[in-house]
């Protein structure tokens, strides 16, 4: 079965713009809330049009499924200078160097940032998770892969605790005090669902490789309380139509 990368070409300068950004636009507001929310984002500006059109958009509900030999994840993190972000409509930590690499099947994609929405927005057979952490990556031809991590309630994560320790609670950056490594954060066992979707996040540009982990990390309740009171709501965009795609396990 082949593995080639979901991106096309015409896609990639919108996709990159997004998740190197801190915000999909700088003129266009949007949210989780109100005439803002993610049922409204395709009409909210031309350049979000594939929210409400595009065919193969993320997140999705993870329930039927095709068995397929899928090539192992090979991660390469390493502690780095950070910094803590609150764009409003995350917290992300953002990697302004190279050096940490996700290999699969061949391909060799770079880390730029990781974020977290509150709950969950992939289901797994419907159910709804408390949180989810997307790694973003580029590869060198700039196309994007998305690696995501699900957290079930369970006590306090000591891992999560130095970003939870200096996110800030309004819009704003800032730097994190020591190098930190992305990995601490990832289970051992990197084995995944995978298949073809899109942002999650207007513009909700498609050709974007997902592969969420089917082993999950934990949160403590407080700490998914601190993330939406620094937010300001829950950041989950609801599950999305499968269509003609498949998920691969």
């Amino acid at each position: 079965m082949s593995h080639r990368p979901f991106s096309s070409p015409r896609r990639l300068a919108a996709v990159l713009t997004v998740f190197l950004a801190a915000s999909a636009s700088a003129h266009t507001h949007w949210g989780y809330t109100g005439h803002d929310s993610p049922e409204s984002w395709g009409s909210l500006s031309e350049e979000f049009r594939a929210c409400s059109s595009g065919k193969s958009q993320s997140p999705v509900n993870i329930a039927d499924t095709v068995q397929g030999k899928l090539p192992a994840v090979k991660v390469a993190y390493r502690p780095s200078e950070v910094e803590v972000e609150n764009n409003g409509h995350t917290i992300q930590v953002n990697y302004p160097e190279g050096g940490n690499t996700l290999t699969v099947g061949g391909r060799t994609y770079t880390l730029k940032q990781f974020h977290f929405h509150v709950p969950s927005e992939n289901q797994i057979k419907g159910r709804t998770f408390p949180m989810e952490a997307h790694f973003v990556h580029l590869d060198e031809n700039k196309q994007p892969l998305v690696l995501a991590v699900l957290y079930e309630d369970g006590k306090t994560n000591g891992r999560l605790s130095s970003v939870w320790d200096v996110m800030p609670m309004t819009e704003g950056k800032v730097k994190f005090g020591k190098p930190f490594d992305a990995a601490s954060l990832l289970p051992k066992n990197l084995s995944y669902y995978r298949f073809a979707g899109s942002l999650t996040t207007p513009p909700c540009s498609e050709g974007v490789s997902w592969l969420v982990l089917k082993n999950h990390d934990h949160i403590g309740r407080e700490q998914a309380e601190k993330f939406t009171a620094a937010i300001g709501s829950h950041n989950n965009r609801p599950t999305q139509p499968l269509n003609a795609r498949v998920i691969i396990e």
